[in-house]
């Protein structure tokens, strides 16, 4: 944060949401450069890392399962805000599934994979990980919500507890490009304005599956996969999965 200087955060008195007003005042050239700076100090194997990558593997096997099971539909679908494609390219070469990629400031490889932002369009399945964590805006988040079909289903990689502690060195404040921090009630309320009726989260995938259409089938299908495989696998709720209490 050296060149950024003091960050000046503030909380939402109702919901416990909380965002940085001093990255929403950066110029948007100086957000694009911070965005670049830390992707390719992520993505540098020789780096010292000094925060969580995404469980690409374990997003990957959830999202198979997913689609084995009627969960969600996996013939249209897009990761938003892909970065370097990692997902995209595990589920390709291990799960033998296409995932399309878009992400307004990284490309990276066969840039074929990556969808134009004048081509974007609808999408039974939207992906977003780990970036409801960097907007700046309620638009950033509204124009993830907007690909998605009226049946169709998204799915969120981000930390989402119960309250966001006022502690400097919680370790979801130490990435530079963090601006934005959710409650389970601040979701909640979320899912109720975009339409979505029900949820479900995949602990190991670290992932909310957020559902447009609750249906009967929805529970007996979590139920068969947690018995297939013998663990909690996925949990599910009519509303949000309040999973995360605290760290």
């Amino acid at each position: 944060m050296e060149d950024i200087g003091t960050v000046d955060y503030f909380k939402c008195s109702n919901c416990g949401f909380t965002f940085s007003k001093t990255h929403a005042s950066l110029s948007p050239e100086r957000w694009a450069k911070l965005n670049l700076d830390v992707h390719a100090f992520m993505e540098d194997p020789a780096a010292e890392k000094k925060g969580n990558q995404p469980p690409y593997l374990e997003q990957a096997a959830m999202i198979k399962i997913l689609i084995e099971h009627g969960l969600i539909n996996g013939t249209n679908m897009l990761d938003y805000a892909a970065g370097h494609g990692t997902l995209s390219r595990v589920l390709e070469k291990y799960f033998q599934l296409h995932l399309p990629i878009f992400d307004e400031y990284v490309t990276d490889g066969d840039v074929k994979r990556y969808i134009l932002k004048e081509n974007l369009g609808l999408y039974n399945t939207v992906i977003n990980s780990a970036m409801f964590e960097h907007v700046l805006t309620r638009e950033d988040l509204d124009k993830v919500n907007q690909l998605v079909t009226d049946d169709g289903a998204l799915i969120l990689h981000t930390v989402i507890c119960e309250n966001v502690p006022a502690d400097p060195e919680w370790f979801y404040f130490r990435p530079p490009v963090h601006t934005a921090f959710h409650t389970n009630k601040s979701m909640s309320i979320l899912m109720q304005q975009w339409g979505y009726a029900s949820s479900l989260y995949c602990p190991t995938a670290k992932c909310w599956i957020l559902l447009k259409k609750d249906t009967d089938s929805i529970a007996a299908s979590v139920a068969q996969i947690n018995l297939e495989l013998q663990k909690e696998y996925l949990m599910y709720t009519k509303g949000f999965v309040d999973y995360w209490k605290g760290f």
